[in-house]
């Protein structure tokens, strides 16, 4: 539903809050109902009582005193009494069942002729019909007395009441989304790569099974992980004894130069292989420290250019707290596949804001088919050689966006006109928290 709030906490709240308002509404119902009648009595009571006092008052009293009679009642009192006449004015009090019950009990106390009227024109007053002799008079009563709403002090009571239950079902939900964003804060840590990140498992049933099952995952991921790292890790261990052993007999038993070259360069492509293997596959805890940016990527650009593939660095980040090796072996692997796959220039852009840190590679090759972006980034995937002829091993890029998954980053890929764009995305670490920890070779 559009109209609902968004988080579990406010929902719960409007419906304890909904609920409790739908309660007290009723309850108030039920209680006016069931007052009304007593209620209608004792207000019929005190009015009968007001008129028959007057009735007697006036006909005690001498006829040439009842008119000073009448001025004191009024003064002292508020009670005026006024010879009936047709009054065009005076209506029918406003229909409602106390007004009903009011009038039935004063008929039976004061005789079925009896009229309780309402003056519009003024909203206090309450015309009360009685005869003295063969005289009819309007016994005019204060109406506030006799109010039929409900009292200031149940309304005040029952706003408190609300108050408090909305207090505590604030703090009761409260209590319960606890454990929630607990969860939420350490399952976005193993979605980085911390699988010792664990929940706390007491607590209510439900949320400890939850909480169980939970660091089981965990666990299990995390032994996969490593189970993963050490096969890779074994295989790139066990190859570069044979691979040794083959290009020392290249070299020895091929006489052609050519052919001798060619078989090299394969050896040196598998060697390659297994070495990305070994450093795909280690997961080892680094900690983060101050590093100077600007001088990093510089040392990058720099290795490059010795080997005749110039990079150009613009922009500055200054100095930063980040994995140092992580972060240099990202951007060996983004320039490398620059150089590989992409066409020069080459640069480094360097960018910096309020909350993340960007390195962004850029060339100018043919850059990537959209549909191959997100693909280009997973593990072993190889695009279309034949654009450049470059062969590799399909690791660099998923290196890349272990690198920034693990720092909390993030890895985007995106064509310019012309090449492509690579921008590597980290935050920037509170000195409070570090960001968690990279792999590293």
């Amino acid at each position: 539903m559009p109209h609902l709030p968004h988080s579990l906490l406010a929902r719960t709240v409007v419906l304890i809050g909904g609920l409790l308002v739908l309660s007290l509404a009723a309850w108030l119902s039920l209680f006016t109902l069931a007052e009304q009648e007593p209620r209608a009595r004792q207000i019929a009571t005190r009015v009968t009582a007001v008129v028959n006092l007057t009735r007697a008052a006036l006909l005690a009293a001498q006829p040439e005193r009842r008119q000073a009679l009448l001025q004191e009642l009024s003064q002292r009192e508020g009670i005026r009494v006024v010879p009936m006449a047709p009054e065009e004015t005076l209506l029918p009090p406003p229909e409602s069942a106390m007004q009903r019950h009011i009038w039935q009990a004063l008929q039976a106390g004061l005789g079925e002729d009896t009229l309780l009227l309402a003056d519009p024109t003024d909203d206090e007053a309450l015309w009360v019909s009685f005869t003295l002799g063969p005289d009819a008079y309007w016994l005019v009563l204060p109406r506030s007395p006799h109010a039929t709403g409900l009292p200031w002090q149940w309304i005040g009571w029952g706003a408190l009441t609300l108050l408090l239950a909305f207090a505590g079902g604030w703090a009761v939900v409260k209590r319960i989304n606890r454990p929630l964003r607990a969860a939420a804060e350490v399952a976005g840590r193993v979605g980085r790569g911390d699988f010792s990140a664990r929940l706390d498992e007491q607590g209510p049933d439900e949320l400890a099974s939850l909480a169980q099952a939970f660091n089981r995952m965990s666990a299990g991921l995390g032994k996969q992980d490593a189970d993963r790292a050490l096969l890779l890790a074994g295989l790139s261990h066990d190859l570069r004894t044979p691979l040794a052993r083959l290009r020392l007999a290249v070299e020895m038993q091929v006489s052609d130069d050519t052919e001798r070259n060619a078989m090299i360069c394969d050896l040196d492509d598998i060697d390659a292989l297994s070495r990305q293997f070994a450093e795909f596959a280690r997961d080892d805890a680094q900690t983060a420290g101050p590093v100077d940016l600007d001088a990093l990527c510089g040392e990058c650009a720099a290795s490059f250019t010795s080997r005749g593939l110039p990079v150009a660095v613009h922009g500055s980040l200054g100095s930063a707290t980040v994995a140092a090796d992580g972060l240099r072996r990202s951007l060996s692997n983004l320039l490398e596949n620059a150089h590989r796959y992409g066409q020069p220039p080459v640069m480094i852009e360097l960018e910096r804001t309020a909350a993340s840190l960007d390195f962004t590679v850029a060339d100018q090759g043919t850059g990537l088919p959209e549909t191959e972006l997100e693909a280009a980034k997973r593990p072993f995937w190889r695009g279309n050689a034949a654009r450049t002829g470059a062969q590799g091993t399909g690791l660099g890029l998923a290196i890349v966006e272990r690198f920034a998954r693990h720092a909390g980053g993030s890895l985007t890929l995106s064509n310019r006109n012309p090449g492509l764009r690579a921008r590597l995305r980290l935050p920037l670490a509170d000195p409070a928290h570090p960001a968690p920890p990279p792999p590293r070779p």
